[in-house]
């Protein structure tokens, strides 16, 4: 598709000021969060905006020395999509792109965005939690759901410490993996099928992406190291399916109070249903990144998205003809 010509104007990047691309953090997704926000800045100098890396080290004096008018958020994992360093910039009085204090922290919730989900009766896999080794209440899940069970930490992201466990050894050297890095453990009933993605940008679904990988399920290494995950655009589903997976996202996201840009992350299993799995409020924007790739495939380059996530922070004027 021939790319959109988006143009930023003089008169709106000065209203935007100087930009601090923030970035690294001291999560498990530092790396990650390194190349999201080189790719960012690089994009936003392009685009003619006034920004600069600001390597966050989870130390709010960093924040205050630093003289920047709005923050463009490329961190991921805890500290940085949790709502944590959202709070931090509203207490200095920063403006900051994505998703606000309570939508970060509940979409980084895997198991309280399920609960919310189930709550306004949108389909996501069955589930519960453990928070021991010993909980009873394990042998109460798996006689519930059966194997095979997916086992997440209920507050990671990247697909970091996530396995299938198809036996109860399995089960049980996974739960004890996971709870090393959170004290909650999801465990999911495990959908069989085909993964998508849809990246939201504004209140506007991008093309979904249909997503193919030689490994278990979309994990680190088919994120961000293969080469050999296979990226579906179009995605594979007619007009009417990809129009309803976009609307179910849209009101998905929308219902955690997410807001901005971000990603939901959905199954289909083999009867053609499909399954809410998770929502990532500050998604990944390197070389192997969906929501990038959505976005080109919609017209739009990358100069041309970051420019808009950004030019969502500033203050949105009155529709004509409003009192």
């Amino acid at each position: 598709m021939t790319m959109q010509a988006f143009s930023i104007t003089a008169k709106q990047v000065q209203a935007l000021g100087r930009v601090a691309v923030i970035m690294g953090g001291c999560s498990a997704e530092r790396s990650v969060s390194l190349k999201s926000g080189e790719a960012v800045l690089q994009a936003l100098l392009s685009a003619g905006i006034d920004a600069f890396k600001l390597d966050y080290q989870d130390d709010i004096k960093q924040l205050e020395n630093t003289k920047f008018s709005r923050a463009f958020l490329a961190l991921h994992g805890r500290g940085g999509e949790d709502g944590v360093i959202q709070a931090v910039l509203e207490s200095l009085g920063k403006p900051y792109t994505g998703s606000g204090v309570m939508g970060s922290a509940i979409a980084m919730d895997k198991m309280r965005t399920k609960y919310l989900w189930l709550g306004m009766n949108l389909p996501t896999p069955p589930f519960g939690y453990v928070d021991s080794t010993t909980s009873p209440l394990t042998s109460q899940l798996v006689s519930l759901m059966d194997f095979p069970l997916a086992v997440k930490p209920a507050r990671e992201g990247s697909s970091i410490g996530v396995f299938k466990v198809k036996n109860q050894s399995q089960l049980d050297a996974a739960i004890e993996s996971a709870l090393a890095l959170d004290q909650q453990v999801l465990l999911e009933q495990w959908i069989e099928g085909s993964e998508y993605t849809v990246g939201i940008l504004g209140d506007k679904a991008l093309p979904v992406i249909g997503l193919k990988t030689d490994h278990i399920f979309y994990d680190y290494d088919a994120k961000y190291e293969s080469s050999d995950t296979e990226y579906l655009l179009p995605s594979g589903l007619s007009a009417d399916e990809e129009k309803s997976l976009s609307s179910m996202c849209l009101q998905a996201f929308k219902a955690l109070g997410c807001e901005g840009w971000g990603r939901v992350d959905v199954m289909r299993d083999t009867d053609g249903r499909f399954w809410l799995l998770e929502v990532n409020t500050i998604p990944g924007m390197t070389d192997h990144s969906l929501v990038p790739m959505a976005a080109e495939h919609h017209g739009l380059d990358m100069s041309g998205l970051v420019a808009q996530i950004l030019l969502q922070t500033l203050p949105q004027e009155p529709s004509k003809g409003a009192d």
